[in-house]
């Protein structure tokens, strides 16, 4: 049955990923999440599995070959010119308002539609102008792009505008391994019933995602926070201010979920990572694990070689399945919090 996609809850490790995407849906002002790593590494199934946890949520897809009017709408101007009427026709861009627009390839999108996505994201405005006649519109929505480093670039204006980049690796643990075959295997034997197997979990997820919202304002924001906020991105020696505003908000999104009153400074160096490692030198285009290494001494102000790569050994030791330092630490504290929830749901 096509109604049903794969559960999110039912994805097998990457919970970096998992944890970024949830962030985002909590607070799109964020700024998007991107998700970069080789192909047959489940980038597009785990946005795709994302709607299984959203409530009332559009998400919509923008192919590589779409047009701009398919893009950001268009206006009747034949009944403009003729009867002053202005019809706008809704394009990808309004149908995803306050949901997720996702490209897959990013990287490959034409130059005008990074362009026009560029200007939406920035002024959280939609402007559409045919032949003169004029229509805007308030439009924030969560912007997803997934994309492989070997086929290609992605313009820098662009890749800033993702407040969050994450790795995305094969699984390198056998029982996982085997655990994604039978599970994609079971889901395409009957799709419903594999669906309704996590359907508690989902639920749970997109409950907890809808209170985040909720108490997200509420939740403070130390000095302690907002000076390590500031250090990480000095000492990353990254560009602007972009990095420490999204490392605060993201912390904050992520302590509302976890129902915390406070962002700790240890919150704060879970999702840095993530803010970083696409403005860092190197970013992108690196090696992952050489990027991540970089961030890690950032993080832990190793200064000296010796102490960086003892750090990195340190945090490799820590997973016995993970290829990137601190990567299972990282996302573990979210599911770790929607297991417990999961546990008192079922015993009630």
């Amino acid at each position: 049955m096509s109604d049903f996609v794969f559960p999110f809850s039912a994805i097998v490790d990457q919970e970096d990923a998992r944890t970024a995407l949830i962030l985002g849906l909590i607070d799109n002002r964020i700024g998007g999440v991107l998700l970069t790593g080789q192909k047959g590494t489940a980038k597009t199934s785990l946005v795709r599995a994302v709607s299984s946890v959203m409530h009332d949520i559009p998400l919509i897809e923008l192919p590589l070959n779409a047009t701009e009017d398919r893009l950001t709408g268009s206006i009747n101007i034949e009944r403009a010119l003729s009867g002053g009427e202005i019809v706008y026709e809704p394009g990808l861009i309004a149908n995803a308002k306050d949901g997720v627009l996702y490209v897959d390839e990013v990287n490959l999108l034409e130059s005008h539609l990074v362009d026009i996505l560029l200007d939406v994201s920035a002024t959280g405005v939609l402007r559409v102008e045919r032949e003169g006649v004029s229509h805007s519109q308030e439009n924030r929505f969560l912007l997803v792009g997934s994309m492989n480093p070997e086929e290609g670039e992605l313009r820098p204006q662009f890749l800033d505008r993702f407040g969050l980049c994450v790795p995305v690796f094969s699984v390198q643990n056998e029982w996982k391994r085997r655990e994604i075959i039978k599970r994609r295997l079971a889901f395409e034997s009957d799709k419903e019933s594999f669906f309704n197997q996590y359907k508690q979990e989902d639920y749970i997820l997109r409950q907890q995602i809808l209170s985040a919202r909720q108490r997200l304002n509420s939740v403070i924001l130390s000095d302690d926070l907002l000076d390590e906020a500031v250090r990480l991105a000095d000492a990353a020696s990254v560009s602007g201010h972009r990095a420490e505003i999204i490392m605060v908000m993201a912390a904050r999104a992520l302590a509302a979920f976890l129902e915390h009153n406070v962002a700790s400074v240890s919150l704060l160096h879970i999702v840095a990572p993530w803010v970083l490692f696409h403005r860092i030198e190197g970013g992108l285009f690196d090696s992952p694990d050489k990027v991540l290494r970089r961030i890690s001494s950032v993080i832990s102000g190793d200064s000296d070689s010796e102490a960086k790569e003892k750090k990195h050994t340190e945090l490799v030791e820590m997973s016995d399945d993970m290829m990137v330092p601190g990567a299972a630490a990282a996302g573990s504290i979210v599911f770790d919090f929607l297991k417990k929830k999961i546990l008192n749901k079922s015993k009630k």
